[in-house]
């Protein structure tokens, strides 16, 4: 018989304090300056790889009621005005923005004029976590839904799935899902179950 298992271990809300900083311990301190309202530079532009952490640390700063732009280079042309005016009024009150893409401002499919604003301020690349810091990241999200992973387990997800947190997360929510209803610990064996593997 098996035990129906419910969400019981939402994702947690993204903040500053659950980012896995990894090699972007500088970015991290400065969005809690610009937070703060202590940071010199109020205008900060984030780029790097899908997965980096760009979408966390933006939702993050969203929530603590920064402006944020993220995207930027899909931006229409009203848009595209609308955040270079932004930036301007910002430089001029003192407010913040944090904006993103998928690459530096000078390679950005944009306006030359917002381009130059958001090479303004500070630009950072959000730098991917390595593996031994994608394997603290699995080992404290399944401590916090009770779950422990031994490293032959960690290895094994490293070496076979994608390695974006979201993705590692939503791999941490099936095995959650599939031990709880299965009654059994997560061990490499279920992890090739649930991962249709086939055994080495």
């Amino acid at each position: 018989m098996r035990q129906l298992a419910l969400g019981i271990s939402p994702p947690p809300q993204p903040t500053l304090d659950n980012f896995v900083p990894g090699a972007n311990a500088e970015l991290l301190a400065q969005l809690r300056q610009l937070h703060s309202g202590i940071a010199a530079e109020r205008i900060v532009y984030l780029w790097g790889e899908p997965g980096s952490g760009k979408s966390h640390l933006l939702r993050a700063c969203a929530r603590e009621g920064l402006l944020v732009a993220d995207d930027v280079e899909s931006l229409d042309e009203a848009s595209q005005i609308a955040l270079f005016n932004r930036i301007n009024e910002a430089r001029q009150s003192g407010s913040a923005v944090l904006a993103a893409g998928n690459a530096p401002p000078a390679q950005l499919p944009l306006r030359e004029d917002l381009k130059s604003r958001l090479a303004w301020g500070l630009v950072y690349q959000v730098k991917p976590l390595s593996d031994a810091e994608r394997a603290v990241f699995l080992r404290s999200e399944a401590a916090r839904r009770g779950m422990r992973l031994a490293d032959e387990v960690i290895g094994y997800l490293l070496a076979r799935v994608r390695r974006d947190p979201p993705s590692l997360l939503a791999i941490l929510d099936e095995l959650d899902r599939a031990s709880l209803e299965r009654q059994r610990q997560v061990t490499l064996p279920l992890v090739r179950e649930i991962l249709n593997a086939p055994e080495e």
